[in-house]
């Protein structure tokens, strides 16, 4: 599978993990705290921010009917209705243009979720570089043809989806015009359990739709993530927060600032560590070879002695011969006067 290219980004398993932090609502209606999120975002070694574009409007109507409430008692959203989740959490349209410039000049990619079609044509007007299509818009096949058509790049995270379901996604994004997929294992709940992220889909994922795969990670910490670089996750998306105690509506889940910072350098550290297949010592050990056990004389010896246990021992460090040979060689006789301390070589033996 090809590697893709997000501006001047790069993302593969030949790249570092490419880290996404996630804004979401955690800026609070602040654009002060948000241009921080950003700004940390950036000092953290994140690749890219995303933010969501959408209103309380064009994601559901204003009801507190039933089937539009969260009945959910362990969701942190529990009782709210879905209007006045969206209404606390969207980011105002006017204030993507500075975000995204922010982004650009701390060097990172700032891009967005649409949420409807509305939101694809607004996000055109700010040329922005790629697409992030939420696991609950996964199915949502017209929004997927709308994001297809502008032929940028898409990660689209799966959270829910059976792979009959991603399937059409992806055949859908690829009909559309989008030549560049980026899959995203997800488990969509809020915190997510590591015992419910199942990151062996990761490599199976990756056979299968043979596109670039990462990672939405709800999960508290940085333990799965890192777990899902080693299974093939070229991209991993977490959502951050300056801090949990300023609450937000997805702050409980959210990384902090210096948190996201070891998530980068130990995604590195990982994707690092994977490496290739490899025996025998590698070129950094080659050195250390040396400390191995080898046989040695551990007592003065006089021509015709005879090796014994008392006076040859498989000690430190490397330099004698192989300690397999200790058997063979009890009993032999030297054909010199040496000194203890004397590596055993074959040349000194009868």
């Amino acid at each position: 599978m090809s590697d893709i290219t997000i501006l001047h980004k790069k993302i593969g398993m030949k790249y570092s993990p490419f880290i996404i932090a996630e804004m979401s609502g955690n800026h609070n209606q602040s654009l002060f705290t948000a241009m921080k999120i950003v700004e940390a975002a950036a000092i953290a070694g994140a690749d890219a921010l995303k933010i969501q574009t959408y209103t309380a409007d064009t994601m559901t109507i204003s009801t507190r009917s039933t089937d539009f409430v969260v009945s959910d008692k362990k969701s942190p959203w529990h009782n709210q209705s879905l209007h006045e989740l969206y209404q606390q959490a969207y980011t105002p349209w006017e204030w993507h243009q500075a975000i995204f410039d922010r982004c650009k000049e701390l060097g990172m990619i700032g891009f967005s979720s649409p949420f409807d079609e509305s939101a694809v044509d607004f996000l055109e007007t700010l040329n922005v570089p790629c697409y992030k299509i939420a696991s609950f818009e996964c199915t949502d096949i017209p929004l997927i043809k709308k994001v297809a058509s502008t032929k940028k790049p898409m990660i689209i995270s799966t959270g829910m989806s059976s792979i009959a379901e991603i399937d059409e996604t992806v055949l859908t994004a690829k009909n559309a015009g989008c030549e560049d997929i980026i899959l995203l294992k997800c488990t969509s709940t809020y915190p997510a359990s590591p015992m419910h992220s199942n990151l062996k889909t990761i490599p199976n994922m990756k056979e299968v739709f043979q596109c670039q795969v990462g990672l939405s990670d709800h999960t508290l910490g940085i333990g799965t993530a890192i777990a899902s670089v080693v299974l093939g996750a070229s991209v991993i998306e977490k959502h951050l927060t300056l801090s949990r105690e300023d609450g937000g509506v997805d702050a409980s889940f959210s990384l902090e600032p210096h948190e996201l910072r070891m998530l980068v350098e130990e995604s590195k550290s990982a994707w690092q560590a994977i490496g290739n297949v490899h025996y025998g010592p590698t070129e950094a050990e080659i050195n250390s070879k040396s400390y191995r056990r080898s046989l040695y004389i551990t007592e003065d010896m006089q021509k015709g002695e005879e090796l014994t246990k008392s006076n040859l021992r498989v000690i430190r460090p490397g330099f004698g011969l192989a300690p397999k040979y200790y058997d063979v060689l009890l009993g032999k006789k030297v054909n010199k006067n040496i000194s203890r301390g004397t590596a055993l070589t074959w040349d000194i033996v009868e």
